[in-house]
């Protein structure tokens, strides 16, 4: 089921597939603003959940005119949906930049969550946005050749400077370069075609003069954090993993940026412990 669900200047394209009685997962998408990238992640959950995922503010799909890419408003588009669907708690998985967005979540709406789920999720905001930006651009020199390396360079700059063109070339390098070296067991679609500078470039913004997230010692909902040995944030996990000392941290052997492909049957054991699968 598809609609669009305004919200504070933009139109977010949601999609739910509906389980009558069942706990609802909220699904939050990498980036910043690059949509989809979680085709498993619905289809696997969908079979014990009500599953709902939107494609964040600013983006093709989800025009945001306001020009509001504040992590409050953000942070607003997840309380509209749970509005529209009548849901007073959820559960919340997030995946790289959706991973840090519901951290932020979190620390402001503990009593609506039933559980936290984090899959590679992005460190911090303010200086930690920076030290995890820091930790993929060193991912990014290391699975690229020359030429690739200097294009995203290229691309980069182009993106920061408002070229949607430049941010598509980049992100499509970049998920290459997540995938590279890896069998993958469900390779993965993004939808690049989706991407727009200002919505990336106005968010980044927003994180890096974020307060730095504080530490939760004790939380009211369980948290599950999940990283690949070799996934690109890798220094500055320490921040998550400090953030949250009750929670059940897996480091995956093996596995890059994208767990559920790289190291599928590993992963779907954690889901199935962190949601009381049987």
């Amino acid at each position: 089921m598809e609609m669009r669900i305004g919200n504070k200047g933009t139109q977010l394209f949601t999609t739910a597939f509906p389980k009558n009685g069942r706990e609802t997962v909220i699904l939050l998408h990498g980036g910043p603003g690059v949509p989809e990238g979680m085709t498993f992640l619905v289809k696997y959950l969908a079979r014990h959940f009500q599953v709902i995922h939107f494609h964040q503010r600013g983006t093709l799909k989800s025009p945001n005119p306001s020009g509001d890419y504040s992590l409050q408003s953000y942070n607003s588009d997840i309380n509209r949906i749970a509005e529209l669907f009548q849901l007073e708690k959820f559960h919340l998985l997030g995946h790289s930049w959706g991973g840090l967005y519901a951290q932020v979540y979190a620390q402001e709406n503990p009593d609506r969550l039933l559980s936290l789920f984090l899959c590679s999720p992005a460190s911090g905001t303010g200086r930690q946005w920076a030290q995890t930006s820091l930790d993929i651009a060193r991912y990014n020199k290391g699975k690229s050749s020359f030429s690739e390396g200097l294009a995203m360079l290229v691309n980069s700059g182009l993106g920061t400077l408002g070229s949607d063109l430049g941010y598509k070339r980049f992100y499509s390098q970049a998920l290459i370069n997540f995938s590279r070296g890896f069998e993958e067991s469900h390779p993965e679609y993004f939808a690049i075609d989706c991407v727009k500078a200002k919505a990336i470039n106005q968010t980044i913004k927003s994180i890096l003069t974020y307060p730095v997230l504080r530490d939760m010692q004790q939380t009211p909902f369980k948290t599950t954090i999940v990283y690949g040995s070799e996934d690109p944030i890798q220094e500055s996990r320490k921040h998550v993993l400090q953030r949250y000392p009750g929670a059940s941290a897996h480091i995956i052997s093996g596995s890059g940026h994208i767990p559920w492909s790289h190291r599928q049957k590993e992963f779907v054991r954690i889901l199935h412990e962190h949601y009381g699968i049987q």
